[in-house]
């Protein structure tokens, strides 16, 4: 039996993008609009972000990206979730929802492909 792989607890702003499918300006953007989006930074002054910090993340893009909320709106939004207890839940919530809807999207493309509604694309040119 072999031990279980032991849970990535920080994460680069580069991980963060590739998890989040969003440019690191639009991340350091959304620190300066939602003060409860402040990684720490490591000794090389780069940000590290936890677990935590990526599902109010996906919140926050769900509801700007999903719902069509403004910043003003999704901020106020979160205030009430923090307020009634249900933004821990609801950030698993849209990360679950923006998880499903990507593997929607990348699922549909395949299938595309295979009916030949898509063009194949070459990964060597």
């Amino acid at each position: 039996m072999t031990a279980p792989r032991p849970l990535q607890e920080f994460f680069s702003i580069g991980d963060v993008c590739q998890l989040t499918d969003l440019k690191p300006h639009v991340l350091r953007y959304w620190e300066s609009q939602f003060r409860f989006l402040s990684p720490a930074k490591n000794r090389s002054g780069n940000r590290v972000y936890q677990r935590r910090e990526i599902e109010l993340i996906m919140l926050v893009k769900h509801l700007l990206y999903s719902e069509k909320f403004t910043i003003e709106g999704a901020r106020k939004r979160i205030e009430q979730f923090r307020k009634t207890g249900a933004l821990k839940s609801q950030a698993r919530f849209a990360l679950e929802y923006e998880t499903v809807d990507d593997v929607t999207a990348r699922l549909q493309e395949i299938l595309d492909l295979l009916d030949g509604k898509a063009p194949i694309e070459n990964p060597d040119q």
